[in-house]
């Protein structure tokens, strides 16, 4: 497959650290929604192009994101999307399911009926999925979908857990473009619902054993024999997001 860069068509302000991590958060839905798939080769000049920044920006970018595991940086032959092994991929899930327990631990010791804000919120995202699922959208309902599980670990109140997630949310979306069937769905916005009922008036530990249910069937839906390859025409992937382009001059090769 053949995916191209189109520079995004309207430019939005960012410096330093804020530019940094709008690209960061472009990359990681990118590869979230699967428009950047495991293995895809991450230009320098292509990404400073594409959002409107230096190559030493674009490199401080993809040092973050090998950091959280991400991207895959080889000498000599630059930045990729990370492509991980069958057990990384099952290390990943069982990362996971320790720490969306705590998640569901933290979220089980709040009152019911859950405070107002967090029931409305919960509420929002479902029909987001719903709506997304209705008409088709897979790329949204994937992105919606890890944003769920985050949004849960924002909710438990554990800054450090979330972080946590984020991360793991992240490589495990390379770990479903790297193996899913494609005959499997992926993470249901039926099953997240179910969840939300069982946290909001279910027993005792109906919430708990369906966040695991829910893990262990995403997981079970990996083919740990399939394998993605193709290159991936960055200018494609980022040409409908006009909002991420940073302004910043262009710098010679001295400056």
């Amino acid at each position: 497959m053949k995916t191209v860069l189109s520079a995004p068509r309207r430019a939005v302000r960012g410096r330093g650290e804020g530019a940094e991590a709008r690209i960061v958060r472009s990359i990681g839905e990118a590869i979230a929604d699967r428009r950047l798939p495991p293995g895809t080769k991450l230009a320098e000049e292509s990404l400073a192009e594409v959002f409107g920044v230096s190559r030493e920006r674009v490199r401080k970018v993809l040092l973050l994101l090998a950091q959280r595991r991400v991207v895959t940086l080889i000498p000599n032959r630059g930045a990729f999307v990370a492509k991980p092994t069958a057990r990384e991929a099952r290390e990943v899930f069982e990362a996971r399911r320790v720490i969306e327990r705590a998640v569901v631990e933290a979220l089980e010791r709040e009152p019911r009926p859950l405070p107002d804000e967090m029931s409305a919120k919960l509420r929002v995202h479902l029909a987001r999925e719903e709506e997304a699922d209705r008409v088709g959208d897979r790329m949204a309902l994937i992105r919606l979908s890890g944003q769920f599980h985050q949004l849960l670990a924002d909710f438990a109140g554990n800054a450090t857990l979330a972080g946590i997630l984020a991360d793991l949310i992240d490589r495990s979306s390379l770990a479903i473009a790297a193996f899913e069937r494609r005959s499997s769905h992926s993470c249901s916005a039926t099953e997240h619902r179910r969840f939300v009922e069982a946290l909001e008036s279910g027993p005792p530990g109906a919430a708990m054993r369906l966040m695991m249910e829910h893990l262990d069937e995403v997981e079970r839906q990996l083919d740990l024999d399939a394998r993605s390859d193709g290159a991936v025409d960055l200018k494609s992937v980022f040409a409908d997001r006009p909002a991420d382009r940073t302004e910043e001059p262009v710098r010679t090769a001295g400056g």
